[in-house]
């Protein structure tokens, strides 16, 4: 495994940093901490690992922060959690044994469905409303499913569940991205262990990023609690279009 010149440092950092509070805020900080790393010559595997390890740092600090705002209730979630530890383990055993290129192609599509609705709904997430699920089944299904998607591949996982949460339970968006940095946390980290037995984890790399990115997650989550709705939904739209032209310009250029 390589070393990073201790130059990058603070690039890293900063790096983390700024994807973390975007990570809080809407998702999509992939899109600024995997390039950074492959630009600084890491293997793709490493890059993917790394980037596990740094985002773990990230969405476990904004997980925190919601918590302790009483914007999640661990209790409520532990089903959700329980399902999600397990998609996310067949996730990453699967993505080790079949070519993933097939469901790189369906994804953008299926977030240009996200993108679209989210545009022309816009009243999505601006209040609370009915449950169209019960609890326990919505997070069988979305638990097993959006855990195995972030094990098996990943991008855009945040955005799906913000949906996935304020179109079964009915929740705001305010507390949806909450909830959804709760189940991001436990999917990182599960796919997090799987990467490091691969040995495919810089760690010095990684634990320096999730530096910032506990940095980063926190003022993010303080301006989602703080600013609600309004203030999440157009980070929320500019997010998804962002992470969706990457997938469909690697997929399909």
């Amino acid at each position: 495994m390589m070393e990073v010149s201790p130059v990058l440092f603070p690039v890293l950092f900063l790096t983390g940093a700024v994807a973390g509070c975007i990570d809080a805020i809407a998702g999509g900080g992939g899109l600024i901490t995997i390039p950074v790393l492959l630009g600084i010559g890491l293997p793709p595997q490493a890059a993917l690992g790394t980037n596990k390890l740094q985002a773990s740092f990230g969405s476990c600090s904004a997980m925190a922060h919601f918590v302790k705002a009483g914007t999640v209730n661990l209790r409520d979630a532990l089903p959700g959690v329980i399902w999600t530890t397990i998609g996310a383990i067949l996730g990453s055993y699967t993505v080790q044994q079949i070519d993933p290129g097939f469901l790189k192609k369906c994804i953008p599509f299926l977030l240009l469905g996200i993108l679209c609705y989210t545009i022309f709904t816009p009243k999505l997430g601006a209040e609370e409303v009915h449950p169209r699920l019960p609890r326990r089944l919505f997070y069988a299904i979305a638990g097993l499913g959006l855990g195995f998607y972030d094990g098996f591949l990943g991008p855009g996982t945040g955005s799906f569940w913000v949906i996935a949460i304020m179109l079964g339970l009915g929740f705001d968006m305010r507390k949806g991205t909450g909830y959804t940095k709760l189940f991001n946390f436990v999917s990182n980290i599960v796919s997090l262990v799987v990467f490091v037995a691969g040995g495919h984890v810089l760690i010095w790399a990684g634990l320096l990023m999730g530096a910032g990115q506990a940095v980063g997650a926190r003022m993010g989550a303080r301006l989602v609690i703080h600013k609600g709705t309004r203030f999440v939904r157009p980070v929320f739209i500019c997010s998804v279009l962002a992470v969706t032209a990457k997938l469909f310009w690697d997929s399909y250029r």
